[in-house]
């Protein structure tokens, strides 16, 4: 069955946001999710290598705590992992704004960072106000309504993430809400540099897109060359973004962007 959060990659999609999903995200839950009073803010203590190396345990769990662990990760470049469309193990025993049910009632980002002063990337912090904005407006809440681990945790002291400043946070994600903030930075349109044997810079490729550069993909993943990019493109671009090896930290949107034309030029 599917869970009640299948609009999460939608409403982050149309907030300009790079959003891949994980397979299996619309049944996976500890059943359903209530009513979303709110949006809690995480770091994973993860590893300090690659994109998003703790999406496995996100969305397994660990030992003593059963997956999910989130409903969204959040890695380094700024993409939205949706996890889970269910409830979620996140929050823990705690309180923020009279709610203390927050695993049923907050929707989790846990953003990929070490925990141990690691500085998170433009893009990564940039994405992740964004994001929250976006749920928000989506459920009628207002910023205050996003709280930090750290914040909600109780006893007081039991959690210590995200180490930045949260009221600067919501003061961000509020300025998003009211239209005063300028939009998230988008992918690429081309690519920077030379990145093809000497050739021009090539566009970034996505569905909608048509032409011969949608061929030349269509014909390096094995499909039929008519030169639009549909959804069956876009699935096998994903499917080869998970399983190359070439650069297996490629984030599996669907989308040919600089480093998947890399990828694929090695094929």
């Amino acid at each position: 069955m599917s869970y009640s959060l299948l609009w999460l990659p939608s409403v982050l999609k149309a907030a300009g946001l790079k959003v891949a999903t994980v397979d299996g995200w619309e049944s996976r839950g500890l059943g359903d999710a209530g009513r979303i009073m709110g949006v809690l803010c995480h770091y994973t203590v993860g590893a300090p290598v690659k994109n998003m190396p703790s999406l496995d345990t996100l969305k397994l769990g660990r030992p003593g705590l059963t997956g999910p662990l989130a409903h969204l990760g959040l890695g380094r470049d700024g993409t939205f992992y949706v996890i889970a469309a269910g409830k979620c193990h996140h929050a823990g025993k705690g309180q923020w704004n009279g709610v203390q049910t927050g695993n049923t009632n907050f929707i989790g980002i846990e953003a990929e960072n070490t925990g141990r002063g690691e500085v998170p990337s433009q893009a990564q912090m940039e994405a992740y106000a964004h994001g929250t904005a976006a749920i928000l407006m989506h459920e009628g809440l207002q910023a205050i309504c996003c709280a930090g681990h750290k914040e909600y945790a109780l006893p007081s002291g039991r959690k210590q993430d995200p180490d930045f400043d949260m009221n600067m946070f919501r003061v961000k994600v509020d300025e998003i809400m009211s239209g005063i903030a300028p939009p998230p930075s988008s992918m690429p349109s081309i690519e920077r540099g030379n990145g093809n044997g000497g050739a021009p810079p090539r566009p970034s490729l996505m569905r909608g897109s048509a032409g011969d550069l949608v061929r030349l993909v269509q014909q390096k993943l094995g499909l039929t060359a008519d030169g639009i990019f549909g959804a069956l493109t876009e699935a096998a671009v994903r499917n080869f973004q998970r399983n190359t090896h070439v650069d297996p930290a490629l984030v599996p949107d669907g989308r040919v962007g600089p480093n998947t034309w890399r990828a694929l030029d090695a094929l």
